[in-house]
């Protein structure tokens, strides 16, 4: 397949384009030139800007998918600007670019939801989901809440208190939606994504299905507003 990856010199994108082009599949890099040299040896270089679709939606056909990697490696509450003027509008400028070049299908990493906290976070992910949803193009959404590895492990301290809500009724579901999963789990779930396109609309996919490492059945609805509660 050819795929084209936004942020892929970031903390998933480097080792999904890495896993990509070790099974076979041709892959570009959209990148500035002053950080092209980060993009994984085997990678094609595409010189853009994520913020301007016209810098490089010319530069992303015969891509088959498009995956849309741009963001923050560690979203805090102080980067609620940049959740909009970076997060938001590249997905945007992303999803106009996927449709001039015609691309087939579209891979997102978003955020679980609804969340009681980093509400201007998954708000930019959500308002992102809904402009993948309005453009029409097939399309797999990926939740997860918080990607353990190497420089992001401070969470395994709360593993307890995960277990402990996971057995309570009134917190388990929301233990699971937002539970942890490892960028080994995230890398694996999306390069299933890219091989596994839905025939039709938008898939989405939670942390459950991440850390299993199974692709949901097909959700005939949008993917759901953010619930900030």
């Amino acid at each position: 397949m050819n795929v084209f990856v936004t942020g892929g010199t970031g903390y998933l994108g480097a080792r999904l384009i890495g896993a990509l082009l070790d099974r076979g599949h041709r892959v570009r890099g959209l990148a500035r030139p002053h950080s092209a040299q980060r993009l994984p040896p085997g990678c094609g270089l595409a010189e853009g800007d994520a913020l301007d679709a016209d810098s490089y939606a010319g530069l992303v056909p015969p891509s088959d998918t498009l995956v849309h990697l741009v963001g923050p490696p560690r979203p805090t509450p102080a980067r609620a600007r940049q959740f909009r003027e970076v997060d938001l509008a590249s997905a945007r400028e992303a999803v106009r670019a996927a449709a001039r070049a015609g691309v087939r299908h579209v891979v997102y990493v978003s955020v679980a939801q609804p969340a009681p906290v980093m509400q201007a976070y998954v708000a930019a992910r959500a308002e992102a989901e809904a402009a993948i949803l309005a453009s029409g193009i097939r399309a797999t959404v990926l939740r997860p809440w918080y990607v353990l590895g190497p420089g992001h492990r401070w969470p395994y301290l709360l593993l307890p208190a995960y277990a402990l809500a996971g057995m309570l009724p009134s917190t388990r579901d929301t233990a699971h939606r937002l539970g942890l999963v490892t960028v080994r789990q995230m890398t694996r779930a999306l390069v299933d994504a890219v091989e596994q396109p839905p025939e039709h609309g938008v898939r989405v996919v939670e942390v459950p299905e991440i850390r299993a490492a199974v692709l949901p059945p097909l959700r005939r609805r949008a993917p759901a507003a953010p619930a900030l509660a």
